[in-house]
């Protein structure tokens, strides 16, 4: 695959992701301007990351990871396909319902596996609401496991936007359900929050997903793809046997995000019996994770969705240097955004969350601003070590890169407890950050180390020149600006959020400019992406004004 057709690719994708996190950052906001950022969010936002926690767990990561290959290799057989999908979409289906039934009825279990402080004495209330949010949002499992085998056999046709733009129905609703809420129902919070309003908001949350399933039924039509409910395992046993190693994968990755939330909860806990008023805890952590994802999401996946289906074919026939080949090219590529991302999250983190985030205070958006900073270092690599496991799932070793994730969250899990035990209650949550960027460092050179078997050597060397120009460019171009915010803020002027929004404005648009003039005086050929990618997106937005 050519950079231009990845670029087309990747840009149509990318459109929609931009759409999907514009909408889905509205709807965070709302979110945090109804519940605020201390405990009761903590119980909805634990319950509401539950069902996605479960469901890859169990079936996410297995459908992500092998469901593309699979289907590359059923499109030989005499129906195109269509048996081996209706067949697996099918027993995955079933599988789910039985977990959300289960899940409903453990759920009290659940929510004091993920969240063990609740069940502090004193904390009743917490706790209470927290398993009656849990049992609204589980059946999530269910219509998240249909959006993703439905997106995928779209993804394995050929077709990718549906994938990317099918979480805007989700965020529609849930902007709707939280503006509407906050509009009739201000100022709720642990003490006066009601059975119905906790209903309403867990029930309206899960309505949200089943609207991004089934928007993509008329797409899967239009491909004519026949998908029909078949029972029998038939033809399965391979894609289940790479599901176990996937499963391995996923669960090692989850126990280490177990436990984060284990953590942020306990911080959470401490810091409202010091009476710490500032949100320490698992929503700041939420939502600055939620911000540092903005690139990763717009860029990564898209490039990530777009050259699976293609490394797949070349795994197949066996051009493992045109695989290494494709996945250097996507990293370098990627490098582009997360770069100087990355850099503009390490020095702007409060000043992007206080334009952002309504309805908190300073202290606490300012807050989810140095847990983005924190979490900035990580980025980078979080990204690369996302496109490397792509060269493990295209070559169908879901088995090697258990490794690395299990190392990855070693470090994870001994820096998360190592900060809860010796950092002050209110820097834990930043400590998460900071455990989070490490260990994906660290991950970064393992799993570089284990493609060798497939790809060969692949050396950093291949792409930490270009990363290190795309660093100068970055610091080049935005260090002269945070030297201005600083000196700003160190007059003390106090700005009103519409002002600071205005400064971050600014900042950005300066940043940018001054980024890719230093990118190309520097001579990185791959800063052609972003005009690239603009280019993709404006011809996709007036094909779909010609087709209205």
């Amino acid at each position: 695959m050519k950079s231009n057709d990845l670029f087309r690719a990747s840009g149509i994708m990318a459109l929609g992701t931009i759409i999907s996190r514009i909408t889905g950052f509205v709807r965070g906001i709302l979110v945090v301007a109804v519940l605020g950022t201390t405990l009761l969010a903590d119980t909805y936002n634990v319950a509401n990351t539950m069902p996605n926690i479960l469901y890859n767990l169990l079936v996410g990561g297995a459908l992500t990871a092998i469901f593309i290959p699979q289907l590359v290799r059923s499109f030989d057989h005499a129906d195109g396909g269509d048996d081996f999908a209706s067949r697996l979409i099918t027993t995955i289906s079933l599988i789910l319902l039985v977990l959300v039934s289960l899940g409903m009825f453990f759920a009290p279990a659940l929510v004091r596996l993920y969240a063990p402080e609740f069940f502090t004495v004193g904390f009743e209330t917490e706790k209470d609401i927290a398993i009656a949010f849990t049992r609204y949002c589980l059946p999530q499992i269910f219509f998240l496991g249909l959006f993703t085998m439905l997106g995928q056999v779209a993804n394995a046709r050929g077709s990718f936007g549906p994938l990317m733009w099918a979480p805007i129905a989700n965020n529609l609703v849930g902007i709707a359900l939280f503006g509407g809420f906050l509009i009739i129902s201000p100022g709720i919070n642990l003490s006066n929050i009601t059975d119905f309003q906790i209903a309403l908001l867990g029930w309206g949350t899960t309505f949200s997903v089943v609207v991004q399933a089934l928007v993509l039924f008329p797409v899967i039509k239009k491909l004519g793809i026949t998908i029909k409910p078949r029972l029998g395992v038939s033809g399965l046993g391979k894609s289940f046997t790479l599901a176990g190693w996937t499963l391995v994968y996923v669960l090692i990755s989850q126990l280490g995000y177990l436990v984060t939330v284990n953590v942020a909860t306990s911080a959470a806990v401490r810091s409202a019996q010091a009476n710490i008023e500032t949100g320490v805890g698992y929503t700041p952590y939420t939502y600055a994770y939620f911000v540092m994802l903005l690139p990763y999401s717009i860029v990564t996946i898209s490039i990530i969705t777009a050259i699976l289906p293609h490394i797949s074919k070349l795994a197949l026939d066996g051009k493992r240097e045109e695989v290494k080949a494709q996945l250097v090219r996507a990293i370098r590529l990627v490098g582009v955004i997360t770069v100087p991302s990355a850099v503009a999250f390490l020095l702007f983190g409060p000043l992007i969350t206080q334009s952002i985030f309504i309805g908190i205070s300073d202290d606490d958006s300012r807050y989810i601003g140095y847990v983005l900073s924190a979490l900035s270092f990580g980025l980078v690599a979080f990204s690369i070590n996302l496109i490397l496991i792509r060269g493990f799932n295209a070559f169908e070793d879901t088995k090697t890169q258990v490794v690395s994730i299990l190392v990855i969250n070693i470090f994870s899990v001994a820096m998360s407890y190592f900060f809860l035990v010796f950092l002050k209650t209110q820097w834990v949550t930043i400590g998460l950050g900071v455990a989070f960027s490490v260990s994906y460092l660290i991950g970064l050179f393992v799993t570089l180390r284990l493609l060798k078997k497939h790809t060969g050597r692949l050396a950093l060397s291949e792409f930490i020149g270009q990363h290190f120009r795309l660093l100068i460019a970055s610091l080049l171009a935005m260090l002269p600006l945070f030297a201005m915010t600083q000196y700003i803020s160190w007059l003390n002027i106090e700005f009103s959020r519409a002002a600071r929004a205005g400064e971050l404005l600014v900042v950005m648009v300066v940043a940018f400019v001054a980024y890719i003039v230093g990118a190309k005086a520097l001579g990185i050929e791959e800063i052609s992406m972003i005009r690239h990618l603009g280019s993709s997106m404006s011809r996709r937005s007036a094909k779909t004004e010609e087709n209205d």
